[in-house]
């Protein structure tokens, strides 16, 4: 499909593609970013933006991830890290991440990360709560498991637990009901795409993202585990 032809159907209401079946069925949901464009998010040194500061001259890919010490979630930009800037500026697209926690929280999230793009925080999550992203998780059996996620949910939960204790501040650096999700807008307030996250697993896969967006260098990001020899 074509972005732009998507974005004139459907603007500003944006098509929520379920991981269950990516590239499958859609189904249409009503996300109008006039709601939430005056919504101040916060970067590392705690200065404020207006969100529509980071689609309103070109298009954005916008993550949107539960916490910064959720362990799925720091895989999952462990993988957004690698994708190469200048994949992102021949397209003309802007990468960005946005957590919920304070803006003291990010730079120790990029150093273990390794991410180097755009991020900023949404404290109050009042772009979270106006977009109508879940606040609890839904599981289903049919779900694809996240091709990002290398950590089991035992193992995922003690390193998150871990990080929490050895903080500096000693906090869960945001909502630990909150879901994420991820939005493809702009310029202006065109909406080419949305998907919110059912669950802590349920990631749009990040190549398939980038290829909605008009990224066209194909990127590997492959879900087989690594072996390693003892």
């Amino acid at each position: 499909m074509q972005g732009g032809k998507m974005a004139e159907l459907v603007s500003p209401i944006t098509r929520q593609v379920s991981t269950e079946k990516w590239k499958a069925e859609t189904l249409t949901v009503d996300i109008n970013l006039k709601d939430v464009e005056d919504c101040l998010i916060y970067d590392r040194r705690g200065v404020p933006f207006p969100f529509k500061s980071l689609y309103q001259h070109s298009k954005s890919v916008i993550i949107f991830v539960r916490n910064f010490l959720c362990y799925s979630c720091k895989e999952y930009v462990d993988d957004l890290s690698k994708v190469p800037r200048g994949a992102l500026e021949e397209a003309g697209i802007r990468l960005v991440v946005i957590g919920q926690s304070t803006h003291q929280h990010i730079e120790p999230f990029c150093l273990l990360t390794g991410y180097s793009h755009e991020i900023y925080v949404d404290p109050k999550r009042s772009i979270y709560l106006k977009l109508g992203m879940k606040r609890e998780e839904t599981f289903t059996d049919s779900a694809l498991p996240s091709p990002h996620v290398k950590s089991g949910l035992f193992m995922g939960q003690i390193k998150s637990i871990w990080r929490a204790m050895t903080s500096p501040a000693f906090d869960f650096q945001g909502n630990l009901h909150q879901q994420g999700g991820a939005i493809i807008a702009g310029p202006d307030s065109q909406v080419h795409f949305c998907h919110f996250d059912m669950n802590r697993l349920d990631h749009m896969p990040i190549t398939w993202l980038l290829q909605l967006a008009g990224v066209q260098q194909s990127l590997d990001f492959s879900p087989k585990p690594k072996i390693i020899h003892v």
